[in-house]
């Protein structure tokens, strides 16, 4: 698998603090890699470390397999806190205006312009379009001269219900049929869920957990919590019925990923072998849970 994206102990300072500490994050060819965090967790500098307009205090950066970074990058598209749009132009003239910089043939723009839903929109200004239709032209530009790897920093946020459906609609297009690996920061964790393939948590600078999308929902689903008096022996008992893969203990708990539906049977067969059983219940975290309890919170 081509690694898109790897960055090595990659670290940025600023004065005492340190914006981006460490991180080592992989982006293989195909993904869609959602980056979570709060406001100043490191999102944006490390993003505009990889784009090469801010500088790293230390640690590397690997593009397309080791590309030479000024070769490389002119294969990234991005758009970074906002897009800086000609108000008083149409789409296409914004187009037109950012292709002279960027790169990109008039079949390109036309493309562009039908792949972002923009190819109707005539002589309406950039200016009058709704928020959506900003983020989706802000895309746009991004794409120009055929990028395979974009960077979108919080592309849906302030969108209402719709225009955030556009912008995601648009990215799973670019990224299914246009084979376009993303990097996609977002604090809108139910959205991101919809379309990521892997996720990577930062905090205060540090990247605490890359975890892929099939595995934070294995993470996240129901669970049964046992709390008892005697774990170890209780443990051997489930392990006669529930899989041994599926039992596990935790500060004083136990925690089953399986059989939810048995609580009363598997409470019946502690309680006959003299476990004393003090509280039973069903848990779920959710990604939201999940993520603050990664952060501490």
């Amino acid at each position: 698998m081509e690694i898109i994206l790897k960055t090595t102990n990659l670290t940025k300072q600023f004065g005492k603090k340190m914006a981006v500490n460490n991180v080592n994050m992989t982006i293989e060819k195909g993904d869609i890699y959602g980056f979570i965090g709060k406001n100043g967790a490191g999102k944006t500098t490390f993003m505009r470390l990889v784009l090469g307009t801010a500088f790293s205090t230390k640690g590397s950066i690997t593009l397309f397999n080791g590309m030479p970074l000024e070769k490389a990058r002119h294969r990234i598209g991005s758009l970074i806190e906002g897009p800086g749009l000609y108000k008083n132009c149409t789409a296409y003239e914004n187009l037109k205006r950012f292709s002279l910089i960027y790169g990109g043939t008039e079949k390109e723009i036309q493309e562009i312009l039908q792949l972002i839903g923009l190819d109707n929109t005539g002589k309406k200004k950039a200016g009058k379009f709704s928020l959506g239709m900003k983020q989706r032209l802000g895309i746009g530009i991004a794409l120009l001269g055929n990028p395979e790897f974009l960077i979108l920093d919080e592309p849906v946020n302030g969108l209402d219900p719709a225009g955030i459906k556009e912008v995601r609609d648009l990215i799973l297009r670019l990224n299914h049929e246009k084979k376009v690996t993303i990097l996609i920061s977002s604090h809108l964790l139910d959205e991101l869920s919809k379309v990521v393939t892997k996720y990577g948590i930062i905090n205060d600078g540090n990247l605490v957990e890359e975890v892929s999308a099939s595995d934070l929902i294995e993470r996240c689903k129901q669970k049964l919590t046992f709390t008892v008096n005697d774990i170890e022996k209780a443990v051997s008992i489930l392990s006669s019925v529930v899989p041994s893969s599926d039992i596990q203990a935790e500060d004083g708990q136990i925690i089953l990923s399986s059989h939810l539906d048995d609580a009363a049977s598997l409470n019946k067969l502690l309680v006959q072998q003299d476990i004393e059983v003090s509280g039973i219940q069903v848990q779920t975290d959710g990604l939201e849970q999940y993520f603050m309890k990664r952060i501490g919170e």
